[in-house]
């Protein structure tokens, strides 16, 4: 009999680990409290890209945001307050940003990253499955001499560990869009980065598990769990006390709240970010990041959407404007031809991405209960490292070698 393992979250990283769990012959059950068709798993940028090398907690992280605190439509801005498990991740965080981390944190992201694109391209062909995808690469437009340098030398740590990427001039941009006019004194290329319209590719997966037998209990929360000294034995859901044998934790920034009531911390804030979607003709074929104004730009199946800033704050539902306004003017700045309608800036959505205190994730056993994984904390990077992600949790919890190296990933991992 197989064993019977439950995903508490059914976004990207939850949908993934089931794939391959179902497929080591799992018997697996998801369950969510949404309806599993919200959130940062749907309104992303869609991005796969080993190029994003440097981790959130990079050095002047923290000045830029003390910075920016009291701009509420800067790009990155954290929100003061004071709570208790906040205040521990600020501590956390701000010891992590630190060019050590850096150094040290660059081939565990490339690492997984390149085989998230490597089990993406394996799932597309071995299923034929029809989601937009397309490996165009990605171009980091600056409007200033300052950030160009950054990212020059951003492109030679990137080259250095073995990724295509180079600096472009002008009219080498002009080579990769030529159909709509940018204004940027330059750019970075990462020819390593893909792309794909993300409510495509997350609908074709829930479709491909459902139908193979993958349980998903959605609009359902776990009303308590049952722990037998170090395991999980049950958890009640409606009602009902139901028994698995593994449980994997992929609930995004809800995680934290979830390891507490087992009785464990884990270091998580929520970074609220914004997309707005545009469907008319832009002529844009190549996704772009506006660096100065933290932007990403993505030409979709049928629309261009355009997302971005880092919110932390309080978990929330507000769709604060002058974000999104913020996103929508820098987007109108640098690609002129553009316009975004009120209509479009009142609809954009938002989610909520998980934040380590180190800008790694977590993958891996917690060393609290034995029957218990986790994975979360990708922060933007979730949909670029949500295959790689699955199939490690699927070996994981098969007893199989990891197919790359996770230290840097462990959950236990101190700060």
């Amino acid at each position: 009999m197989s064993k019977k393992v439950l995903i508490v979250g059914g976004g990207i990283i939850g949908i993934c680990s089931a794939y391959f769990l179902k497929k080591e012959g799992f018997d697996v059950t998801i369950v969510d409290k949404s309806g599993m068709n919200a959130g940062a798993s749907y309104i992303n940028a869609g991005y796969l890209s080993p190029g994003h090398i440097i981790p959130l907690a990079s050095p002047g992280v923290i000045s830029q945001g003390l910075k920016w605190m009291f701009d509420s439509s800067s790009p990155f801005y954290i929100q003061p307050r004071l709570n208790t498990a906040f205040v521990k991740w600020l501590y956390a965080f701000n010891k992590s940003c630190t060019e050590k981390n850096v150094k040290n944190s660059i081939k565990p992201i490339i690492d997984l990253s390149v085989f998230s694109q490597k089990l993406l391209d394996q799932i597309k062909s071995e299923n034929q499955m029809s989601f937009h995808y397309e490996k165009k690469g990605l171009m980091m437009l600056c409007k200033s001499e300052k950030h160009l340098k950054k990212e020059e030398e951003v492109v030679k740590r990137a080259v250095e560990s073995g990724l295509s990427a180079k600096m472009l001039s002008p009219q080498d941009i002009k080579l990769i869009e030529p159909n709509i006019k940018i204004d940027t004194i330059g750019a970075a290329y990462f020819k390593s980065d893909h792309h794909t319209t993300p409510g495509e590719l997350i609908l074709e997966l829930k479709k491909f598990i459902t139908e193979n037998g993958v349980k998903c209990l959605k609009n359902t929360e776990i009303e308590s769990f049952d722990i037998d000294r170090d395991r999980i034995k049950s958890v009640t859901v409606s009602g009902k006390s139901v028994k698995f044998d593994e449980y994997v934790l992929s609930a995004g920034t809800w995680t934290s709240e979830i390891c507490k009531k087992l009785g464990f911390e884990l270091l998580l804030q929520a970074g609220k970010g914004y997309s707005i979607n545009h469907h008319k003709e832009t002529g844009l074929t190549c996704p772009a990041i506006l660096v100065e104004a933290k932007c990403a730009v993505t030409p979709m199946n049928g629309f261009s959407r355009f997302s971005g800033t880092m919110e932390i704050s309080s978990i929330n539902n507000k769709l604060r404007m002058n974000r999104v306004n913020a996103i929508a003017d820098s987007v109108e700045s640098f690609y002129p031809s553009i316009k975004i309608s009120e209509t479009e800036r009142n609809n954009a959505g938002f989610g909520f991405r998980p934040i380590s205190a180190d800008g790694l994730p977590y993958i891996g056993r917690t060393n609290k209960l034995k029957n218990v994984t986790i994975a979360t904390g990708h922060g933007m990077m979730g949909w670029s490292m949500s295959t790689g992600t699955g199939k490690i949790i699927s070996e994981i919890i098969s007893d199989k070698k990891t197919s790359i190296d996770i230290d840097r990933f462990n959950p236990n991992r101190r700060f």
